[in-house]
């Protein structure tokens, strides 16, 4: 969340430091609390990742759902990077709902916004960049980050 103490990251930006001001604004903005996605839902999450890629024959690089966010390295020809982004989202949070349907969780009849509004889409244009992508995605997001991916 823009602001948050942890530091984020502005589009074209890079990384920020906390600005509370920001952080206490931008929660008074939201219309849901924050979802916090237990295992089971992020296995569902990258199952139906797995699945839609499968099916539309993208291919799929590396996936990692976290608590609060996923991050996926597809190459997805002909398909613009927010329609890729905005199909996985749909799809993820239709399971997402059935899941909590059948677990009857709070969430199944009240919850509308499983993720944010948008995200970050970034076109990978090289092999070195690629494995830098993959390398993040899998290994250096809980390191802090991937210098080469971040530049």
């Amino acid at each position: 969340m823009p602001g948050d103490d942890r530091g984020w990251t502005k589009w074209h930006k890079g990384e920020q430091i906390a600005q509370p001001l920001l952080a206490d604004w931008c929660r008074e903005q939201l219309v849901e609390t924050a979802v916090t996605l237990d295992q089971s839902q992020r296995d569902i999450v990258e199952g139906v990742i797995y699945k839609h890629c499968e099916i539309r024959s993208w291919i799929l690089h590396a996936v990692s759902c976290r608590t609060n966010h996923c991050h996926v390295v597809v190459s997805a020809p002909n398909y613009a990077g927010d329609q890729v982004r905005d199909q996985l989202k749909s799809y993820g949070k239709r399971k997402l709902k059935d899941d909590a349907h059948k677990r009857q969780l709070k969430d199944a009849t009240t919850r509308e916004h499983w993720w944010t509004r948008k995200g970050s889409v970034r076109h990978i244009n090289d092999e070195d960049s690629l494995t830098a992508a993959i390398q993040y995605v899998l290994e250096a997001q809980d390191l802090g980050g991937s210098k080469a991916f971040h530049d």
